[in-house]
């Protein structure tokens, strides 16, 4: 299965990004072998719908899963949508998210933990 998580960098050792939309690159594992794809965040720089933008690009790449720190309302209506298990509150490397995530330490939600237009500056 394939998990997006939102990270500073482009590998798994890589911290996570605390923002969703805005985050600076999207690593992309599969769960049955770690291999993994990096993608720099093309909407992190968008005025508007960097959230939505974010999601779709995701869904796009095959995630069934993503794991972030934080992720706003319109990210989150877009993931229920295409049916994408959403895990907020998280920090750490990208390895450790995914390990924790195999090992089912992580929990899934269905709501915001961010208000809309939280990570425009």
């Amino acid at each position: 299965m394939k998990i997006a998580i939102s990270s500073s960098g482009k590998n798994l050792d890589a911290q996570i990004d605390p923002r969703f939309g805005r985050c600076e690159y999207f690593v992309i594992v599969e769960t049955n072998d770690m291999s993994f794809e990096a993608f720099a965040n093309e909407g992190m720089a968008v005025s508007g719908g960097a959230g939505i933008q974010a999601a779709m690009f995701v869904v796009s790449k095959g995630a069934k899963v993503v794991v972030t720190g934080n992720i706003g309302p319109n990210a989150v209506s877009t993931f229920s949508a295409e049916g994408v298990e959403i895990i907020t509150g998280q920090s750490g490397t990208v390895r450790k998210a995914v390990d924790d995530y195999k090992i089912g330490k992580l929990i899934a939600t269905n709501t915001a933990n961010v208000p809309k237009q939280h990570g425009v500056s």
